[in-house]
């Protein structure tokens, strides 16, 4: 009797289905730049080097819409925004009607379960998974009511007090976490995942989409985390040569560098480096619950079994070049870590431990059907990262008319191009990673701009064509920036029951 306990506690708890489980973690305002393969001198991310250290990670991933919901629904249908419909911010856009990552797991017999932040309207919308406990951060002004986080918050004695500190969704103010640690939503995040795959169905393959809402804003790490870094370890961010010359610049320049929203006031260093230290403490706070999470995995012999795959949905600024959170092209912004550890004994998985070739958000899907052996539905846009395909180019866009910005990156070179004011910019990432020196007026690069402004030309589409008149780009006037920021970047309140 010993014996068959010991055989069957070896035994994985899905040993009778033939595919493997699926965990997609993806974060938040996590850019590429601090990604896990990329060496920094601060910022601690144990468990996240483990896994690329066994895994493939994909060194010039972008989000080529650099803004939380866009870049979500590329995730989840692979499709690009010209295609699902949004390259602004639209909060009661439904899903287009295609079958859903979501769907297609369950379509081939996986139990699916999603945990965190799902950002899809309306809000209670399971877009595929067979159950999705939600934290939304906060947004009541989409249908009024309490999501999930909040209902836990509510039903512990602390209703209505999750930004009581009054700290922003939208700024990068920073403190401590107020209400006890395990109401944190990292920590609430990673116990619900973990509650999940305890409660699974023990004769079906596991589809777990782990959300976090952090590093996003409000930045307030638990404490303990807090006290893991100081303010004097932080390097102020670095700013490009272009930046005084661009001045207020185009609107996005504006709107993200001290404007309506997304602030630190640059002016104080101390506001800068409290603000890098709280989003660094949040990003090693993430690293240990995802730790939690894998844990639990093993602990219930499922480790082994599981395909894992990291990402965020865009990065963010971080006060280079006097910009903050998403939504600009620069590399802090738009180039994310992604992160793909197959399961053990996955043969057919032959790729390198690092990978250059460009990928985007929207070779996701394709990638983990891909691996877990489910055909990939006839609408997807985006490549399986495990085939041979390679990109000539990437295309980025993000905001309609005077708000637009749009990119192209080709071989070692990125074009940025802002309508209002007809501003180009061009970069060697190769040499110029962190897109120090502007060469878009250089002579000797004249050649390589204009390559890549016919190949942006070739991707225009929705009103973009009239920023082009008789073969000239000419796009839109320059107009005056005024910020006044009446509601505190959406400030919360305390919501009382």
């Amino acid at each position: 009797a010993a014996c068959s306990f010991i055989l069957y506690w070896l035994t994985p708890m899905n040993a009778g289905n033939p595919h493997k489980n699926v965990l997609l973690i993806c974060v938040d305002h996590w850019s590429g730049m601090l990604a896990p393969t990329q060496p920094h001198p601060v910022l601690s991310t144990p468990t996240l080097n483990q896994l690329a250290a066994r895994g493939t990670s994909f060194t010039r991933a972008y989000s080529a819409c650099p803004i939380s919901i866009a870049a979500r629904r590329s995730l989840m249908t692979g499709l690009s925004a010209r295609t699902h419909g949004d390259r602004s911010v639209n909060e009661r856009l439904v899903m287009p009607p295609v079958p859903t990552l979501a769907d297609t797991f369950r379509g081939a017999g996986y139990q699916t379960f999603a945990v965190g932040k799902l950002h899809v309207f309306p809000r209670r919308s399971r877009i595929g998974f067979d159950e999705a406990i939600i934290n939304e951060e906060g947004r009541r002004n989409i249908d009024g009511r309490a999501d999930d986080w909040e209902m836990e918050l509510s039903a512990r004695g602390f209703a209505g007090m999750e930004y009581a500190t009054g700290m922003a969704n939208n700024d990068y103010l920073a403190m401590p976490w107020h209400l006890p640690d395990d109401l944190h939503p990292t920590n609430w995040t990673a116990r619900e995942m973990s509650r999940a795959i305890r409660r699974r169905d023990p004769s079906k393959a596991g589809f777990w989409y782990l959300s976090f809402t952090a590093p996003h804003p409000p930045l307030c790490p638990p404490r303990d985390y807090w006290n893991m870094y100081s303010d004097d370890q932080m390097q102020l961010p670095s700013v490009g040569s272009w930046r005084e010359a661009m001045g207020s610049g185009p609107f996005k320049c504006s709107q993200y560098g001290g404007g309506a929203m997304f602030r630190v006031d640059g002016s104080n260093e101390g506001d800068v480096r409290r603000a890098l230290r709280a989003f660094f403490a949040s990003q090693t706070h993430i690293d240990h619950q995802i730790r939690v999470v894998l844990g639990m995995l093993r602990e219930e012999n499922l480790l082994q079994d599981t395909h894992i795959v990291f990402l965020s949905d865009h990065g963010d600024m971080l006060g280079h070049h006097g910009l903050w959170a998403k939504g600009v092209m620069y590399e802090p912004s738009t180039r994310i870590p992604l992160l793909v550890v197959p399961a053990a004994g996955t043969e057919r998985y032959s790729l390198p431990h690092r990978d250059d070739r460009l990928a985007e958000i929207r070779d996701v899907m394709p990638t983990l059907l891909d691996l877990a052996g489910i055909p990939i539905p006839g609408h997807v846009e985006g490549h399986s990262l495990l085939g041979p395909t390679r990109r000539s180019h990437l295309y980025g866009e993000h905001g309609n008319d005077l708000h637009a910005t749009r990119m192209v990156v080709e071989g070692d070179y990125k074009l940025i191009y802002y309508p209002e004011g007809n501003r180009f910019q061009l970069f060697h990432l190769a040499e110029d990673p962190e897109e120090m020196c502007d060469l878009a007026e250089d002579p000797a690069y004249r050649g390589t701009r204009e390559v890549l402004q016919d190949r942006l030309k070739s991707e225009l589409y929705g009103g973009d064509e009239a920023w082009i008149s008789e073969g000239r780009w000419v796009g839109l006037p320059a107009t005056e920036k005024d910020f006044p920021n009446p509601n505190l970047s959406a400030q919360r309140g305390l919501r009382f029951p």
